[in-house]
């Protein structure tokens, strides 16, 4: 039985999973500063939006309306989807404050309260039927509390997953970490996607490898990619080698 899977309409990472995420899976995303990780997943919602796919954005490190202005600047204006009601933003980040905060649908008054945060997302998922989901970014639920990273990841897994939502997760780390952004999340993740940036000789260099997907093959290899005026493009006929002598790009 063929995998269904969900394209990303990332130029050049669908061929790298060859051929999509598997649908239900739910995907870290992880990288340093300026890595391009918040694109990539505002391109993934937007490409399902143009496609029929209602989405949500659970933004727990942003105002939910500079969100909105940043994705506006690749072209991709959630506004008009969002009052069709196949789109939601949710505030995780202002706690209700503010007046443009008070126009926001779903609101998280505490954003440390897991379960009131899972409940506002489970009500986001119903209301706009959403098939895909991101939340920029998971780090923050367990930044002061590492101990309980995997099971917050777990309880958010089960809901997105559990309510057919194909996700990703937004998950930091600090220039010098190699790691994921937390003790045991890539066990409880069933991808993980790693964006780094180089610096090798005076230039810096923007990379990404698949580090795991369930329920599909995939690219082995790191592969260049470039944020450009209309998103994140990544090179899968390319192959970047990192190594202490400096960077080499080769035809994969």
């Amino acid at each position: 039985m063929p995998i269904e899977r969900i394209k990303t309409g990332i130029p050049g990472l669908d061929e790298i999973l060859h051929g999509g995420i598997p649908k239900r899976n739910i995907v870290l995303v992880s990288g340093g500063p300026g890595t391009g990780k918040s694109i990539m997943a505002q391109q993934y919602l937007y490409y399902g939006l143009t496609m029929g796919e209602p989405g949500i954005l659970v933004t727990l490190e942003e105002h939910p309306v500079q969100v909105r202005i940043n994705m506006a600047q690749f072209g991709w204006d959630v506004r008009k989807y969002e009052e069709k009601g196949l789109f939601a933003m949710v505030d995780a980040f202002t706690g209700g404050i503010g007046e443009a905060a008070k126009r926001e649908r779903y609101v998280v008054r505490d954003p440390t309260d897991v379960g009131n945060l899972i409940d506002i997302i489970k009500e986001a998922i119903r209301d706009v039927g959403a098939v895909r989901g991101v939340i920029d970014s998971v780090s923050t639920l367990y930044l002061t509390r590492p101990s309980l990273a995997r099971s917050i990841i777990i309880q958010v897994k089960r809901v997105l997953s559990g309510l057919g939502v194909t996700s990703l997760l937004i998950s930091q780390v600090s220039v010098t970490e190699r790691g994921f952004g937390g003790p045991g999340v890539e066990h409880g993740v069933d991808g993980i996607i790693r964006l780094d940036l180089d610096e090798i000789g005076g230039e810096l260099k923007r990379s990404l490898i698949v580090w795991k997907m369930r329920g599909t093959s995939h690219s082995m290899r790191r592969h260049p990619f470039e944020i450009t005026s209309k998103g994140i493009v990544i090179y899968p006929n390319k192959v970047l080698k990192i190594t202490r002598y400096g960077v080499f790009e080769e035809r994969a």
